[in-house]
């Protein structure tokens, strides 16, 4: 299974596609109302969430479909050749659609790009710039509110199922690896208060999410820009560390009643310190790290401009599996960045026989407009990057069937994503991020199961990726 940074989001989130959402009654007389397509990682898709937010508390309706929309948001993703090839699809089809489009998000840092193949745009804006946005919307549809009807809930509109949601920790990014040109768009990193962040959080869970998914661009940089300071919350203070962070969001509620899973963590030493919280079964803290490798090989990895210390990170891997053996460990990739060698690909695939991830996603490279990479010598053929793709994909598809296989038999947790007409309902693991990584299917006795809630099942098939199950 693999993750394509810049793919779109699922089609329940495109306003072309999207049942009607749970943003709401129908519009009443006179409000104006606004499409959304949101692209990219879940970070620009809590963006979308806080431009939702900003615009129904300003009395704007949202609209399921082009056709009933006053104009149209595109947030788009610019990390890659080809996201930047969707988003300006996207933007093009919603200007046929409805014909009056405002561009904001990633790609919006480039507006010259934007307008030479999308001239007829309203307006352009660049990524987190809401205050921009809510000018760019007032300018083309202006608001029109009752404060008698628009009433919006504590927690905000969500885009995602009502039972998890994203947790933005931090903007931007410190590190200046050669294939990324995040920190040019997004900046440095720049990270939330402790205190907003877990209050944000508590009101979530207060309005019945199940599942927090913590993201950023470098979670566990968190708080380095702050110096770690300390925030008053609850009875004490909390440091904006990663690991205060982890541990009060993990008492927000009780472990069989709340997860909180965690994205984009760099293998920091520090990182052992939350192993323990993950293997506390009080904690809600799941046994989750997503952690973005990249690559094994030490001279790939300086060619990248990042850590190369693929020897310790084994050593951290053996670490954390011995304070907690029920950790699952996910991470993407990338094989054909210039001047990898066969040898050097090879000892990828020697790393990943030792290292045994559980999760596993893997790209090509491609140049971005603007990375440092480009100008690398010894670019790889594409036919080589595809080969190397199919090899890789091989061995983590071998790595992850048989980790599938040992699991039947086990009593496992499960959040329930969906149950559809006949009866078979999509579930996760802990070990299953949402729209990543595999499913738990139950198949029979589905009778009384609710969306969002967390039930136990006994596993009793596999397959490559994803697990049958039957209800205890």
């Amino acid at each position: 299974m693999t993750q394509t940074p810049g793919s779109t989001n699922p089609p329940s989130l495109r306003p072309d596609l999207a049942p009607k959402p749970r943003l709401g009654d129908a519009p009443r007389d006179g409000q104006p109302t606004l499409g959304m397509v949101s692209l990219g990682c879940p970070k620009a898709l809590v963006d979308s969430e806080r431009i939702l937010t900003r615009l129904r508390a300003e009395g704007y309706g949202v609209s399921p479909d082009y056709a009933g929309a006053d104009a149209v948001i595109v947030n788009t993703c610019g990390f890659l050749d080809s996201a930047k090839a969707e988003s300006l699809e996207a933007i093009g089809e919603a200007l046929k659609e409805n014909g009056k489009v405002i561009v904001t998000g990633c790609l919006g840092a480039e507006p010259d790009y934007i307008r030479a193949h999308h001239p007829r745009i309203l307006a352009v804006t660049g990524p987190h710039q809401y205050e921009q946005v809510l000018d760019a919307v007032h300018a083309a549809v202006p608001p029109s509110p009752n404060p008698y009807v628009d009433l919006l809930p504590a927690a905000g509109v969500k885009l995602t199922p009502r039972h998890f949601s994203y947790l933005k920790i931090s903007e931007g990014c410190n590190h200046k690896c050669k294939f990324c040109i995040i920190p040019d768009m997004r900046g440095k990193l720049a990270s939330r208060p402790a205190h907003a962040i877990l209050r944000e959080a508590e009101k979530l869970v207060d309005a019945g999410v199940r599942e927090l998914l913590v993201i950023s661009q470098d979670t566990s940089a968190y708080g380095l820009d702050r110096k770690y300071d300390v925030n008053p919350w609850k009875d004490g203070d909390v440091r904006s560390h990663i690991q205060d962070l982890s541990r009060e969001l993990g008492r927000l509620a009780p472990a069989d009643e709340l997860w909180v899973r965690l994205h984009y963590v760099y293998p920091y030493p520090y990182v052992r310190d939350l192993i323990p919280l993950m293997a506390d079964p009080n904690n809600a803290l799941l046994p989750y790290l997503d952690i973005p490798f990249q690559h094994a090989h030490p001279d790939v990895l300086r060619r990248m401009a990042r850590p190369a210390a693929a020897a310790k990170t084994l050593d951290e891997i053996r670490a954390w599996r011995a304070t907690c053996p029920d950790i699952t460990l996910r991470s993407t990739f990338i094989v054909g960045f210039p001047g990898e060698t066969e040898a050097e690909f090879q000892h990828l695939l020697d790393w990943m026989d030792e290292a045994q991830l559980d999760r596993v996603g893997c790209f090509k490279y491609e140049n971005v407009d603007g990375a440092r990479s480009n100008d690398l010598a010894d670019h790889v053929p594409e036919e080589i990057k595809q080969q190397r793709w199919e090899r890789f994909m091989e061995k983590a598809q071998a790595i992850s069937e048989a980790k599938l296989e040992a699991k039947v038999g086990q009593t496992l947790q499960v959040i329930v994503d969906d149950i559809d007409e006949d009866g078979i309902a999509t579930c996760r693991t802990k070990a299953d991020a949402p729209e990543i990584d595999g499913n738990l299917f139950i198949d029979e006795s589905t009778d009384g199961l609710q969306v969002g809630e967390l039930v136990t099942v006994e596993v009793d098939e596999a397959g490559e990726y994803d697990l049958w199950g039957k209800r205890t």
